[in-house]
């Protein structure tokens, strides 16, 4: 990799080899007013710094000038005394100093920590309020990427660069005030090297923000990658396919690409700093030269071109802070761009000012000729970022090169019915997903969702809850729109179980109380047992502690589908919509949850996607979706009558054993 690398650089220039692929950021005045805002909750600590800073800054001036009578005076006098006096104090400034910078350490840790919680927290929330539309289109491994490389990124803006920016000013000004006072002729020469040093340094900034960016980027990319193989249900695709070594050498790209791009940005700092000795060097050699000969002539004193040599040093070490402090918030203003950008992000489920607050509902729910489609826009989502990768071929899907969520297009229904030969999957591709659905399913009753896989059961299920909204007609609860309610009170109504129940790395108990979090424990067994799980549980070395593992893969699916429709039963919504996920488990299991059904859905309004007959015989509406449309409606036994896309239906999926039903 390192000959790679190499060679990478000598067979391109720096201009092109520095090239950012995306938009340059510009350091705006809008922008630094808003990095500034996140330093005003803490302008009380920040002036208490600036005041240590001011300490600090004063007392390294004072040694310079203890040496200088030490050797002006003291030491030719031979005065012990003095002598005595003059050491402790040279002892006892640089103690004095480190105290105040401990203290000034511990006021600026406290700030940076300060602006990264509130940043993070802040993120967070706005990630919290994004639709299903957003996950789908973005990996979790770029969202973690903000959440903690950009957000320390931008700490740093505030917490040091900000900070040693004041003080390395302050100190500048300082030491160049005493130099002045002491010889202004050496001054001017100490200041001779100045314009070179502000110039690299103005062009370094540039190249080095652009470099940051792209190194925010590929680490964004490794993140992704590490994120989707390396739980369980990646890791699981890739042994059960034998992959390991190609998501290795997948991985080896991402990071080498991101290493390439750690030492491009070493090899361009140290650049710098060697540049920054050189200047030092050179106006060292210029100040100690006119200095030397000024002593040779009797104008100028041995302590004071001995004072004269560590305020060189001090004002070199401040030049050298300024000159790298617009390089450093050049690069921490990108990581601030990339926060930013999803603070800004316009959440496409919006609650409205004036939102209702549902109390507790009858159960009435309608879709009034409702229309949707799956829409691919950029607004709204994060900016793609340079991924790394993006050529290694069809392979590729882990790169990103295939995007989620395309328009009329579902998430594969397991366990489906299997649609007639009339109705091939196939001609389920359509550019809506839903086109005039209307139905009215009354309080209390069952409403049954059959159809072809990618007939759009699934998506009537999604805008119910709002997890996205209708781009046509509404849906109403109790003959309200559903948008005219508060998001957290339509979800108080609503109980939701899909197909991939999702468990915490957590125990049962934590998992059940996510439902309702002041349950007590006669609550969580008594939901249990509605829902045929409590034996189970109590048999458990731990009961309701026990760890249920990521995701919950230390438990049978029939043992995961009952718990959340334990958590479901303890949330005691009006409204039930349900999945039916019984069709890939044992029959034991079945029983078990087909039973629990009956018990959760007894007296509440449920929609369920049927695939067990069972559930459609109990119906007392059946919706029958053809491409997006309800082709039919009725009972079970009205809708054979008609001989038309359910009787096709039931007779491929039922009609096998249709005598030892009978």
């Amino acid at each position: 990799m390192g000959l790679g690398m190499g060679m990478g650089m000598r067979g391109t220039g720096w201009r092109e080899y520095l090239r950012s692929d995306g938009e340059k950021p510009k350091l705006s005045a809008g922008l630094l007013r808003r990095v500034m805002g996140y330093a005003a909750p803490y302008r009380g600590r920040i002036l208490l710094l600036f005041v240590l800073i001011l300490a600090a800054s004063g007392l390294q001036l004072v040694t310079p000038l203890i040496m200088r009578r030490l050797i002006d005076r003291v030491i030719p006098s031979g005065d012990l005394r003095r002598l005595v006096w003059m050491s402790a104090a040279l002892l006892a400034v640089p103690l004095a100093g480190g105290l105040i910078r401990v203290w000034q350490r511990r006021i600026n840790a406290s700030i940076g920590e300060g602006v990264t919680y509130d940043l993070r927290t802040a993120l967070y929330g706005r990630l919290q309020k994004m639709s299903m539309r957003f996950y789908t289109h973005t990996r979790s491994g770029e969202l973690i990427s903000r959440l903690n490389n950009d957000v320390m990124g931008a700490q740093n803006a505030i917490s040091y660069t900000i900070t040693g920016f004041a003080t390395n000013l302050i100190q500048c000004a300082a030491v160049l005030a005493v130099m002045a006072s002491l010889e202004w002729r050496l001054t001017a020469v100490s200041v001779v090297v100045l314009p070179g040093l502000i110039a690299v340094s103005r062009r370094l900034a540039r190249l080095l923000r652009d470099l940051s960016r792209r190194q925010m980027e590929a680490s964004a990319s490794m993140n992704a990658a590490m994120a989707e193989t390396l739980n369980i249900g990646g890791a699981m695709l890739v042994k059960l396919f034998g992959r390991a070594a190609e998501e290795t050498e997948r991985f080896r790209r991402r990071a080498a690409a991101l290493a390439e791009l750690d030492v491009k940005r070493a090899v361009l700092g140290a650049s710098f700093m060697v540049f920054i000795g050189l200047v030092s060097a050179v106006g060292t050699a210029l100040v100690y030269g006119f200095g030397g000969a000024m002593v040779m002539r009797g104008s100028l004193t041995i302590g004071t071109i001995v004072a004269f040599g560590s305020y060189l040093a001090l004002l070199y070490a401040s030049l050298q802070g300024l000159a790298n402090n617009p390089v450093e918030f050049a690069t921490s203003v990108v990581s601030f761009e990339r926060v930013f950008e999803v603070l800004d992000l316009p959440p496409d489920i919006r609650e409205k000012p004036d939102a209702v607050e549902l109390k507790k509902a009858a159960g009435e729910l309608a879709f009034e000729n409702v229309s949707f489609r799956y829409e691919v826009r950029p607004e709204g989502l994060l900016t793609e970022v340079q991924r790394y990768g993006k050529s290694d071929g069809p392979a590729a899907a882990l790169s990103g090169a295939e995007p989620a969520g395309r328009p009329g297009k579902e998430k594969p229904e397991a366990g489906a019915a299997k649609p007639a030969k009339k109705t091939p999957a196939a001609s389920q591709a359509r550019s809506l997903a839903l086109e005039n659905v209307s139905f009215r399913v009354k309080p209390g009753q069952l409403a049954a969702l059959v159809g072809p896989s990618g007939s759009g059961k699934t998506t009537v299920t999604y805008l119910i809850p709002r997890l996205y909204d209708p781009v046509a007609g509404r849906v109403t609860l109790d003959g309200m729109d559903i948008r005219d309610a508060t998001l957290a009170s339509l979800t108080a109504q609503i109980g939701m179980v899909t197909q991939e129940t999702h468990l915490f790395h957590d125990t049962i108990r934590t998992n059940l109380l996510y439902a309702r979090p002041d349950a007590g424990q006669r609550e969580l067994e008594e939901a249990a047992k509605a829902a045929n799980i409590h034996d189970f549980i109590a048999g458990l070395p731990d009961r309701y502690d026990t760890v249920v593992g990521e995701r919950g893969y230390r438990l049978s699916g029939g043992e995961k589908q009952r718990l959340s429709l334990a958590r479901v039963i303890l949330k005691d919504p009006a409204i039930l919509v349900l999945d039916e996920a019984t069709s890939s488990l044992d029959s034991e299991s079945e029983a078990l949850i087909q039973e629990a059904l009956k018990r959760i859905m007894a007296g509440r309004t449920s929609i369920v996607i049927a695939h067990r007959l069972s559930t459609i015989l109990a119906a007392d509406m059946i919706l029958v979706l053809d491409r997006g449309r309800v082709a039919e409606s009725g009972t079970h036994a009205e809708l054979l009558e008609k001989a038309g896309l359910y009787a096709g239906l039931y007779e491929t999926q039922f009609g096998e054993n249709r005598t030892d039903r009978e």
